[in-house]
């Protein structure tokens, strides 16, 4: 169904190719080249890695041979080194447009993973681990979440406690994550744990490798982001070398704050670009629907709320592309990434609910992209920090 009723031309210049002078020719060439690897290697396969829960592993290397891992990452390691924030905006709106975030959230997954081990890990690990990660060959996840909460990030109790035996030098890991994206699929995991106190000074991040004894996965069924491996990690006596500290020692949780700023920034252009795709799909069922002898698009009803999708996405997209100007610049405006990450979600949220029901059946059948980003919302609005959260978190950044 998606497939039917996508692409169709926008009266609203939602993503800018031609107009806005934020987007220069190289953004423009960037969004090009990865719009025909969507098109040529992605979508003519999204309705079957969703249903399947998966897609290929082989996919990490086509997209890291096309630029999409390396993307913003340093050539030493085999990536592309962009500190231009336009480049996560435009990758984010494009693959958009396979309508599945769950495919996005696993190919993605080193997104999260990697920057703490580039940020502060040692030089012997950026050299063991990144070239891998940024080659597909290796896959890299994030692993914050507990089955006691996620948010309150200075509570983790997942604890590790460094012995030195006749085994070495080395942390021994208990306890357990829960919803850890590419939890299943990942060879390496960068893993809050608690190493000192209680509170966030008593924190630091390990990375792990599938493979070590006493770690364990189990995979988790989600409403939506099918194609994307969800699972729950359980860690029994986990030896762990020294030499798999990131940074040091109680100072992980630095680690894990540096890197919210950008995957908000990221998930907010996600989800305004899906709140588009919505607008988008629904858009062109509506000019080819007739009901009582007229375009369903000609009824006044439909129209507004085609105006207020219309409302809601371009004064989001604005908000954003003014944070990525401030991030450029150097600023880091936490108050208004995180409001921009509530802003987003809800217009995603909003859009997805108007588009299907303006396609009626059409948009509740599966294989339709409305169908599945309707479904996705909810992640978007609780991963990376939960509306509550980004609202409290401004409050506190404004003085309140």
């Amino acid at each position: 169904m998606g497939a039917e009723f996508s692409g169709g031309q926008s009266p609203i210049d939602f993503d800018h190719r031609y107009q806005s002078p934020l987007y220069t020719e190289d953004h423009r060439a960037w969004r090009d080249t990865l719009r025909k690897f969507i098109e040529a290697e992605m979508m003519p396969h999204v309705n079957e890695w969703d249903e399947a829960g998966e897609f290929p592993r082989s996919l990490y290397k086509k997209a890291a041979a096309v630029g999409l891992i390396g993307l913003g990452y340093p050539a030493e390691y085999g990536g592309t080194p962009v500190s231009d924030p336009f480049y996560a905006i435009v990758t984010a709106e494009e693959m958009a447009r396979l309508g599945a975030g769950g495919i996005n959230a696993s190919l993605l997954v080193h997104g999260i993973g990697l920057p703490p081990v580039l940020a502060i890990g040692s030089e012997e690990m950026k050299a063991r681990v990144a070239p891998l990660v940024l080659a597909g060959e290796k896959i890299h996840a994030l692993a914050i979440t507990e089955p006691s909460g996620g948010s309150d990030v200075a509570n983790i109790k997942t604890r590790a406690v460094r012995v030195k035996d006749s085994g070495g030098d080395h942390y021994v890991v208990n306890g357990s994550k829960m919803f850890i994206t590419a939890g299943m699929r990942a060879d390496f995991y960068t893993v809050a744990v608690r190493t000192g106190g209680e509170g966030a000074g008593g924190l630091s991040l390990l990375l792990l490798e599938r493979d070590m004894k006493g770690f364990t996965r189990t995979p988790l069924k989600k409403q939506g982001w099918w194609a994307s491996d969800t699972a729950a990690l359980y860690f029994d006596d986990v030896q762990v070398p020294v030499a798999n500290l990131i940074g040091a020692e109680n100072q992980g949780f630095i680690g894990i704050m540096r890197n919210f700023n950008s995957e908000r920034i990221g998930m907010a252009a996600s989800a305004n670009a899906f709140a588009r795709v919505s607008f988008e799909d629904a858009l062109a069922w509506a000019r080819a629907r007739y009901t009582f002898g007229q375009r369903l698009a000609d009824h006044q009803v439909i129209r507004h709320k085609f105006a207020e999708m219309a409302r809601k996405i371009s004064a989001t997209q604005a908000w954003l592309e003014q944070c990525a100007v401030r991030v450029k610049a150097g600023e880091t405006p936490v108050a208004d990434l995180s409001l921009l990450k509530v802003q987003a979600t809800l217009t995603m949220e909003y859009c997805a609910r108007e588009a299907m029901q303006i396609m009626g059946g059409a948009g509740y059948m599966r294989g339709c992209r409305v169908e599945r980003i309707y479904r996705e919302v909810r992640v978007n609005a609780i991963g990376g920090g939960s509306e509550e959260i980004m609202r409290d978190l401004a409050a506190r950044q404004l003085g309140i």
